[in-house]
């Protein structure tokens, strides 16, 4: 299976490489067959092809097993009419990555909880608010005067109705509870047909219980009673913030793996942004992109009934989970001594040190 690699910007090509080494550890472990395709976008591609997105990297993507996005500055990009792109957009709505997969899980010593995470958050990736991708033509967002500003929020039964079934599907095989989360008492109408669609979905799962609940109570509940929590699916703006708070709460942003899935083509991509302050230095955490390099074999896995690749992708999860047990082995962000290389060397060498037998 090739994965295509687009390393991105500021912290970017920082964290793929160690990644990849990962991936590479795994590979030779079960016999997945991975190769790697390295393909330039952001800055490096605006300032050699003009445009922070190319169109040979878009027409590459149906081909590929999978793909690995590292975080771009997409707030330095000039306008789309000047080539300025945002890859992470772009691609959720071309190839119709219409969920976005986000666990939260947290780890003695890091987390501030008053009790144990352990949740998904599966959000809409396609519309909402978000005015670079709610539109046909044209922006979500405008200003008819220099005073006022208007944003247009977009809610489709179709979109609600597939991030639904990928909520329902992965709390099958877990906990059995999905949460929507919603703003239904004011956004009667376009949160109403969340709702609608969500309930019409849940009566397709009957194992699984739906649960619903308004998003600033959801908000503090995450707090209060995380361990509440199985599978939340919500809207794209509530779900990006509801997100970093679980992961923030769970130990840190650098630790929350996220795979943007379609249902013939998946993304890879680090929760947290691309972190110019400190690119360059060698201190980037790379855990949130070896993790989502984890699901990402798993989606594929799961999708061709491939156990290897499922397997592959616990044996990294697990191997992420003793480096961090062991405060000397993180990253500096999270108060340990190593920098992004060297803790990925020591996720290698666990992968390394309890490696199974050949799966195929």
């Amino acid at each position: 299976m090739d994965i295509l690699v687009l390393p991105g910007d500021g912290i970017g090509p920082e964290i793929v490489p160690p990644t990849l080494e990962v991936l590479r550890a795994v590979d030779s472990a079960y016999g997945l067959g991975l190769t790697f395709t390295t393909a330039a976008i952001g800055l490096e591609s605006l300032a050699e092809q003009g445009t922070t997105l190319p169109q040979s990297v878009i027409d590459r993507i149906p081909e590929a097993g999978g793909v690995i996005l590292g975080p771009v500055s997409h707030y330095e990009y000039p306008p789309k009419d000047q080539g300025g792109f945002n890859p992470s957009a772009e691609l959720r709505v071309r190839f119709e990555l219409f969920a976005n997969i986000r666990p939260s899980k947290s780890r003695a010593g890091l987390h501030h909880l008053r009790a144990p995470m352990d949740l998904v958050l599966v959000r809409e990736n396609t519309e909402g608010f978000y005015a670079d991708r709610n539109m046909y033509a044209g922006s979500g967002e405008f200003m008819p005067d220099a005073d006022n500003a208007f944003s247009i929020r977009k809610i489709s039964a179709r979109g609600c109705r597939r991030v639904a079934h990928a909520a329902f599907e992965l709390a099958g095989r877990r906990r059995r509870k999905v949460t929507a989360v919603h703003k239904a008492n004011v956004l009667k109408l376009s949160d109403g047909l969340f709702l609608r669609e969500v309930r019409e979905v849940a009566a397709g799962y009957p194992d699984v219980v739906l649960d619903e609940l308004i998003v600033d109570a959801a908000a503090a509940a995450l707090i209060r009673r995380p361990d509440d929590f199985d599978v939340l699916v919500t809207t794209n703006m509530f779900g990006d913030i509801l997100s970093d708070e679980a992961a923030e709460l769970s130990g840190s942003l650098g630790l929350g793996g996220s795979l943007n899935v379609g249902h013939e083509v998946a993304v890879a991509q680090a929760q947290h942004g691309s972190a110019p302050d400190i690119a360059g230095r060698g201190t980037a955490n790379p855990t949130s992109l070896i993790l989502s390099a984890a699901m990402l074999l798993d989606w594929r896995g799961r999708r061709d009934g491939d156990d290897a690749m499922i397997a592959a992708a616990r044996h990294i999860e697990s191997a992420v989970e003793l480096v961090l047990d062991d405060p000397g082995s993180r990253t500096r962000d999270l108060g340990g001594l190593c920098g992004t290389g060297e803790f990925a060397d020591r996720v290698i060498a666990r992968l390394r040190g309890h490696e199974p037998s050949k799966q195929r």
